[in-house]
């Protein structure tokens, strides 16, 4: 069944080509129908091509057809299919089929719905070419496609000056991360002279160290960009202007892991260049526990939620960097789940709260929303590493793979991130459904429960948080999904432990997995404190440290830097450039043009008054003269000889004198 793998994209493309064409004459607020239908589809095949490939994890190339063919660049439109395809597959079209869902629920009565499910499927189908393309180009293709799809739906309530701004950052600040993607694209053709995978693979032991570390650093430069790490990680938390089932899409299972995927797929040359995963890995630290520690202090629910997945997506990019790619996809695998749960669950809150979304303005609602607040308690826990659940079996996978690697400070900064994940998570857990009322009076009569088909997406990504990362992650290192992927990645676990090579004894590495749990509860148990036990601790302490607790509120006053230093200056250059245009360029070609006019003037004034007037003047005199010698001319014979007479007589004269 692997063969028919290519309609897995076809059929979100057809659902937002329908409802882009008809949404809005015909079907209206029933445009949704269209959309999860063509995404189910989609599901069913992927739900066929992964039992496939589960049985027969072999790679399955499929060309459809010849797309470019000059000069010595030949592509194809093609698919491959693999067990980390099957797993991507899998990932985007399940968790985006719960968040069409939930959309039907949070999006009901607004005046772009159609529009709003054509743009859920056009994303649905770049994602679907990004990860099951077979070449470069057609991932570029793909990536492109997510990036213009973000910036529709991030700014999809455009009347909001805010919202608009957000999908212009979006789409400009990835731009800048596509340009290394597409650099490292021309330097990987120049290279090998063809984008296709399987031969890029194939050879890339022929090339020189040098050479693979400038194509993965360029590589790498677009994955920054488009999975939110430091430094072009500022349009992710402004995206929270978007709908929550936008967040949750973008955030969870498809936008933002796009780069973690490129980076695991393109695992042979990264590993062909040490520098390069050593970039990787420190990039991916720094971001972890800086992204984590802005969480710390956020006072809005989608705010947090928008640093968390920056701070775990750097957890992704630490695994890959110490060569730990299994654990990385397995990490990735698992945070789609827990971070739909938690996007989705603030969404329900939310909803309940009539769009309120400050935390200081929320508390005692566990049991006004029990089934929002049962999912998200599943969802905190998952995500702050504490066992049985998901976030657990990764985590503990990557903080593992990093001390055996002997990345001791990089294992340091993500024990740390690890606390500060369970602090910030189970803050937001206590501040807004623990505790007493914080709600606004007018708000608090009408909080409800959210509907059937916004709860049930949470219960079942709640059951799959609680128990998918013990089912294909245990026993660690070589469980389900590092056997799966180990075609991919390479030997079993996936674990290339760079610069080690060597695996735990099982005495440490349940000592360090003791030391996991323990920073997970430490987490907790500071939160309850801090949040449950002495609420007014807090504040303080925020008095006490007032300069740090301000520098964190204020995400580092990057934003601030990045406008001063980088904006402002280009605004100012534009500035200039432009009155330079408009007063000396344009200056000197408009002066020209008078110029030349005020030339053509007197050129033609000399020619109407000097060359006309001369001919003319001639011709008039010619004229007069003409009409007087007329006159003469009587037809009298008398006359004629009386003149005749005279002249003869003035001649006489002339000649004797």
């Amino acid at each position: 069944m692997v063969e028919y793998a290519w309609l897995v994209p076809i059929f979100p493309a057809i659902g937002a080509l329908i409802n882009g064409l008809f949404g809005k004459k015909y079907l209206r607020d029933q445009s949704h129908i269209i959309a999860v239908t063509a995404v189910m589809a989609s599901l069913f095949i992927s739900i066929i091509v992964f039992a496939d490939i589960a049985l027969n994890p072999n790679t399955h190339e499929i060309k459809l057809f010849e797309w470019i063919v000059a000069g010595d660049l030949k592509t194809h439109i093609g698919f491959l299919i693999d067990p980390l395809t099957a797993i991507m597959i899998m990932v985007v079209t399940g968790v985006g089929l719960l968040i069409h869902i939930y959309s039907i629920g949070y999006m009901h009565g607004d005046e772009g719905y159609y529009r709003f499910f054509t743009y859920l499927n056009l994303f649905m189908f770049f994602m679907l070419v990004l990860v099951m393309g077979n070449n470069y180009l057609l991932m570029f293709v793909g990536w492109e496609g997510v990036g213009l799809c973000s910036y529709l739906l991030i700014g999809f309530w455009y009347q909001k000056k805010s919202a608009s701004d957000a999908g212009k950052k979006a789409f400009i600040v990835n731009r800048i991360g596509d340009a290394g993607f597409i650099l490292g694209i021309f330097l990987i053709f120049g290279a090998f002279g063809t984008l296709d995978y399987s031969f890029v693979f194939a050879n890339t032991h022929l090339i020189d160290t040098k050479i693979a570390t400038i194509i993965t650093l360029c590589l790498f430069v677009g994955a920054m960009g488009k999975s939110a790490q430091i430094p072009l990680y500022v349009w992710l938390p402004d995206a929270m202007e978007g709908p929550t089932p936008v967040s949750a899409l973008i955030h969870a299972a498809t936008m933002v892991t796009a780069g973690v995927y490129m980076v695991v797929r393109s695992n042979i040359l990264f590993s062909m260049a040490p520098l390069s995963m050593e970039v990787v890995a420190v990039v991916g630290a720094f971001t972890a526990i800086f992204a984590a520690s802005v969480a710390l202090v956020q006072t809005d629910i989608k705010k947090v939620l928008a640093y968390s997945t920056v701070s775990q997506l750097g957890y992704m990019f630490l695994a890959c960097g110490v060569g730990a790619y299994a654990s990385g996809v397995f990490h990735l695998f698992t945070h789609a789940f827990f971070k739909g749960l938690l996007f989705l669950g603030a969404g329900s809150v939310i909803h309940a709260l009539s769009g309120e979304q400050d935390i200081r303005k929320m508390g005692a609602l566990a049991r006004k929303i029990p089934a929002t607040y049962k999912t998200f308690l599943i969802g905190t826990i998952a995500i702050a590493g504490i066992p049985p659940l998901a976030g657990f079996w990764s985590k503990d996978e990557i903080l593992a793979s990093a001390f055996a690697g002997g990345h001791y400070l990089i294992w340091a900064i993500g024990l740390a991130t690890a606390l500060m994940t369970s602090f910030y998570m189970f803050r937001l857990l206590f501040l807004t459904f623990y505790g007493s009322s914080r709600v606004d009076h007018e708000v608090e009569h009408h909080i409800h429960e959210s509907p059937h088909n916004m709860t049930v997406p949470l219960m079942i990504l709640a059951g799959f948080s609680l128990l998918i990362g013990m089912v294909v992650g245990f026993p660690p290192e070589s469980g389900w999904i590092h056997r799966f992927l180990s075609p991919v990645v390479g030997s079993a676990g996936g674990e290339v432990h760079a610069g080690a090579g060597h695996h735990l004894s099982l005495g440490l590495e349940l000592g360090l997995m003791a030391l996991s749990i323990g920073v997970a509860l430490s987490g907790l148990a500071l939160a309850y404190s801090f949040y449950i036990k002495n609420p007014e601790f807090p504040k303080r302490l925020a008095a006490r440290v007032q300069g740090l607790h301000q520098a964190l509120y204020n995400k580092y006053w990057v934003d601030e830097i990045y406008s001063a230093v980088i904006v402002q200056p280009i605004l100012l250059i534009s500035q200039f450039l432009w009155t330079f245009d408009q007063w000396v360029v344009d200056g000197l070609v408009n002066a020209s043009g008078w110029i030349t006019m005020l030339e053509s003037r007197i050129s033609e004034m000399f020619d109407i008054y000097v060359v006309d007037g001369t001919v003319n003047g001639v011709s008039t005199t010619l004229d007069y003269s003409a009409q007087g010698l007329r006159r003469l001319q009587t037809g009298a014979i008398q006359n004629y000889m009386l003149a005749m007479g005279l002249g003869i007589a003035i001649l006489t004269v002339v000649f004797i004198f």
